[in-house]
């Protein structure tokens, strides 16, 4: 039986932002998510508002074409698409593979409650549901909550929440910028893994799989067989010419 989320006090966030992506306190950008089926352009805006909510940014790549669709027809609310996103390979290889259960805590409720972690408390309590119950669990219990539907409900795209304090005009730097894909965490542990002597990562005794994007494409020791042979030939190739002109002089 799972343990239950350590209760945590919040914290006061001294932080005022102008404006971040989507919106902020004092001028929020909300759509109207009632009629997504029957505006295209309002469904296009939420989908754009949730990647860049999420991924950080948009790019077509990283879309996923049959949950825009679902969300287009009116089979999913925004909040669905928010979980499937958050679930997608796409975040679980770019954000949670890469970090520690604090920091994937740190990640996720900045991106779904639109606020820093109150302190090291909610990390560790939040910590311990990944650790037992896995992302899915958390990701829920995040949507479920009852912070996430006072302030997003089912139809609005999280956004960063920001205090208006008065005379501070600016605040602290955007979430994305506070939070970035990996720290120093993730750097140590490649490092570790990085092959020793100054193997090639990506040869055979390297260690390493091979990027997906070099997926099809020659390994380094093809590339290097078939420079060295590209080399000779033109030596070769060189210096029959030349021998053949000396050949044509020697007899004119």
């Amino acid at each position: 039986m799972p343990l239950p989320v350590l209760a945590t006090k919040p914290l006061t966030n001294s932080a005022r932002v102008s404006s971040f992506l989507a919106a902020g306190e004092e001028s929020p950008r909300q759509i109207d998510t009632a009629c997504l089926v029957r505006d295209p352009a309002a469904t296009d805006a939420v989908i754009e508002q949730a990647y860049r909510q999420i991924y950080f940014h948009a790019f077509k790549v990283d879309r996923d074409a049959v949950l825009e669709s679902q969300l287009r027809s009116g089979q999913i609310s925004t909040r669905d698409f928010i979980r499937q996103l958050l679930l997608s390979e796409k975040f679980q290889r770019d954000f949670y593979r890469c970090n520690s259960n604090y920091r994937v805590v740190e990640q996720v409720v900045g991106r779904v409650f639109g606020r820093p972690v109150h302190g090291q408390a909610e990390q560790i309590a939040w910590s311990i549901v990944i650790a037992e119950q896995g992302l899915p669990k958390f990701v829920d219990a995040l949507l479920n909550s009852d912070e996430y539907r006072d302030n997003f409900g089912d139809n609005l795209v999280p956004f960063q929440r920001s205090r208006v304090l008065p005379g501070q005009a600016v605040g602290t730097m955007p979430f994305n910028q506070q939070a970035p894909r990996y720290d120093s965490y993730w750097r140590e542990a490649m490092a570790r893994r990085a092959p020793a002597g100054g193997l090639n990562p990506w040869t055979d005794g390297g260690g390493w799989a091979r990027p997906a994007w070099l997926e099809g494409q020659p390994t380094p020791r093809v590339q290097a067989i078939w420079q060295y042979t590209v080399a000779t030939g033109g030596f070769v190739l060189t210096g029959l010419v030349i021998w053949i002109a000396a050949a044509m002089l020697s007899t004119g």
